[in-house]
């Protein structure tokens, strides 16, 4: 029985094509030519900062983004970049009783905007600046893991994860979460769930 869901924020809950655009702007590169290297850069399981590399080698994305800020273009997504289907999933998911959570590679200004959106709606919302982890790295999951009071989870995600040749002890935190397309719903790691401490 599925008792607790964390959804991913990138491509699950929001849609990032306005937000990934401004930065081929910001790099003045064509969008779709962005576009193209994001997706390689993902496909490959590397990290999506991997990107900007692929632009400008020596890219630091940090700072980038303080420049945004400064110059009147800070990262922002806001209730039109949610998929249509986000918040009709979160209350049927909340009515039916489920533990709701968002975790993501995300910064703190984005997790401000997150919890501006979602406050009310999950029971947690935690990103990779909050945790210092980012996914794909193993300690992000058992972040996760840490958080979410049942002893085995489900992590919607659109990026591919490898595959492990050691899956864990049964019922353990997978070591990478299921993977599932638009819109998100995955199989529940084997095992019985149980809450947690």
């Amino acid at each position: 029985m599925i008792r607790a869901v964390v959804f991913d924020v990138g491509e699950c809950l929001v849609n990032e094509t306005r937000e990934y655009g401004t930065w081929a702007d910001w790099l003045r590169v064509p969008r779709h030519t962005f576009a193209a290297v994001f997706g390689a850069v993902i496909a490959q399981g590397r990290d999506y900062r991997e990107t900007f590399q692929e632009f400008r080698p020596g890219f630091d994305l940090s700072e980038e983004r303080e420049k945004r800020a400064a110059a009147g273009h800070p990262e922002a997504f806001d209730e039109a970049d949610l998929y249509d289907d986000v918040r009709p999933a979160l209350t049927r998911l909340r009515a039916d009783g489920l533990w709701l959570g968002i975790a993501g590679n995300q910064t703190v200004r984005a997790g401000k905007i997150l919890r501006e959106l979602f406050s009310d709606d999950v029971d947690l919302i935690g990103t990779s600046d909050d945790w210092g982890a980012s996914k794909p790295d193993p300690a992000f999951f058992r972040r996760v893991a840490e958080v979410v009071p049942f002893t085995c989870h489900l992590h919607p995600s659109p990026t591919p994860a490898p595959k492990s040749p050691d899956p864990g002890p049964p019922n353990a935190a997978p070591p990478h979460p299921p993977v599932s397309a638009r819109p998100p719903v995955a199989p529940a790691p084997a095992g019985p769930c149980r809450q947690g401490p």
